[in-house]
């Protein structure tokens, strides 16, 4: 195939795959800014344990209703805890030892008072019922919310996808990076005849005496709040295996063939990441990938796929070399947040570059594995010409900011920088597997990145972090 990039390609290209970067990176904050970034104390006094998110879909009317359930426990005695909310989404109630709450509302947050006050060490739960038209996003997944499409016999065909926006835009949680259930359960209603596919294992199908089905499925390990999903459609399935995990795959029935094809790049794709990186860390919720009418999502063992079956980024190669054409990037580079970003995920939004930098290295990895290193090389040159170098990579802490889009591959650069500072290949993917087995289900700082690398080789690599990161 002919390839001529221009200027104006390579720019748009930059723009586009900063996939989840939030909107207007603005630097005067508000009230709202510190409401959703900062670990306040109605913050930091409960950790959540776990999210039974119960709601009905009707995708004519593009309304949801139900509740999530979130059970906790108490770090410190307190009176007011903090969850989230978007404005636009309507409290029905909130019910704590079958009483009603008051609460306030500001901004997205939402404070709910006890009458007694909640004590350290102490196991609570209550129900958040709520109801609305959430936010339909105008060009998903670059901006936030609901997508509601159709397929190709006019059946629905929605999902959701929230990174950087917030989950909170259509269910209530702790709406922060830091503190993530160790376990969900999911389930939506939605009309007959259509399915719903969310995060790990389905539990169960369920009809309803309303002419709609309840799908549940349920996560057994530590998930973001923005990788909790659901994807709405008439969906064929089809599985595999690799070792002991469980591969599946929801696609339209007019691309299954198309899928079965394509979708054979997983396995070479597992052989790569488990040798690299390790195994996957989400073994008791299986693999998924799944077809959704916006391009591509990590979302935790339901990977989101909408690349149109075809290697590269929608078709292109961002490299210039062609090298990303022989694979499907979406395929790759999200299956790759499954390590990092999902597995290892930042604890604020500004050091979101753990997430991006290894997860945009990791295309990289898979080149070398399948290609050679004299390849991935290349396919990392080739990246540097869209590195806008335009601000730091590390947003301001505590307000809900990322850094500059360089977190992908400025980030990625920096990881071959240390390969070569490091100057041997072995020790340099014990290392990498070692980061991912230390970190794996836990938030961190980019100064456990820095303080991992310098402790492990013994070198003060500190220098070469700020300089790219800062």
């Amino acid at each position: 195939m002919k390839r001529i990039y221009s200027l104006v390609f390579i720019f748009c290209v930059c723009f586009t795959v900063q996939s989840q970067l939030l909107d207007g990176q603005a630097q005067n904050f508000t009230r709202a800014d510190t409401l959703r970034g900062s670990l306040r104390p109605e913050r930091t006094s409960f950790d959540v344990l776990s999210y039974t998110l119960d709601i009905k879909l009707d995708p004519e009317k593009r309304y949801i209703s139900g509740y999530n359930k979130i059970e906790f426990k108490v770090l410190k005695k307190t009176n007011t805890i903090q969850l989230d909310l978007f404005q636009n989404m309507k409290i029905d109630s909130i019910v704590y030892e079958d009483k009603l709450l008051e609460y306030k509302r500001e901004e997205n947050a939402v404070f709910i008072s006890f009458e007694k006050a909640l004590t350290s060490g102490a196991l609570e739960s209550l129900k958040f019922y709520y109801s609305g038209y959430p936010k339909v996003a105008k060009n998903a997944p670059w901006d936030g919310g609901f997508v509601f499409s159709q397929d190709a016999q006019g059946k629905p065909f929605i999902a959701v996808a929230v990174q950087g926006t917030g989950a909170s835009l259509w269910y209530p949680n702790k709406d922060h990076q830091s503190d993530e259930p160790n376990s969900a359960d999911i389930k939506v209603s939605v009309p007959n005849g259509l399915m719903n596919v969310s995060n790990g294992r389905l539990i169960g199908e369920t009809p309803l005496d309303n002419g709609y089905t309840q799908w549940h499925w349920r996560v057994e390990h530590p998930i973001n709040n923005y990788n909790i999903t659901l994807n709405v459609a008439d969906y064929a399935h089809f599985e595999d295996n690799y070792k002991d995990l469980s591969l599946d795959y929801y696609v339209l029935k007019e691309n299954l063939e198309k899928a079965k094809d394509q979708f054979q790049q997983v396995k070479p794709m597992m052989d790569c990441f488990y040798e690299k990186f390790g195994e996957y860390p989400f073994q008791k919720d299986g693999f998924k990938l799944v077809e959704t009418p916006y391009l591509g999502m990590e979302h935790q063992s339901a990977v989101a796929y909408g690349n149109g079956y075809q290697n590269g980024y929608l078709g292109t190669d961002m490299s210039g070399t062609g090298i990303g054409l022989k694979w499907d990037f979406i395929i790759i580079h999200e299956s790759g947040h499954e390590w990092f970003g999902n597995s290892v995920s930042a604890a604020d939004i500004a050091d979101m570059w753990i997430h991006e930098s290894f997860t945009a290295y990791s295309e990289a990895v898979f080149v070398e594995c399948e290609f050679g290193k004299k390849e991935a090389v290349a396919y990392l040159y080739g990246l540097r010409k869209i590195i806008a170098n335009d601000k730091p990579i590390i947003g301001k802490y505590g307000v809900n900011q990322e850094g500059s889009g360089d977190m992908y591959y400025k980030g990625a650069n920096m990881l071959n920088t240390l390969r070569s500072v490091i100057n041997n290949d072995t020790k340099w993917w014990k290392l990498l597997k070692g980061f991912h087995e230390k970190f794996k289900y836990q938030t961190i700082h980019s100064d456990d990145v820095i303080n991992y690398y310098n402790e492990q080789t013994k070198l003060n690599l500190k220098p070469i972090f700020d300089q790219y990161l800062k």
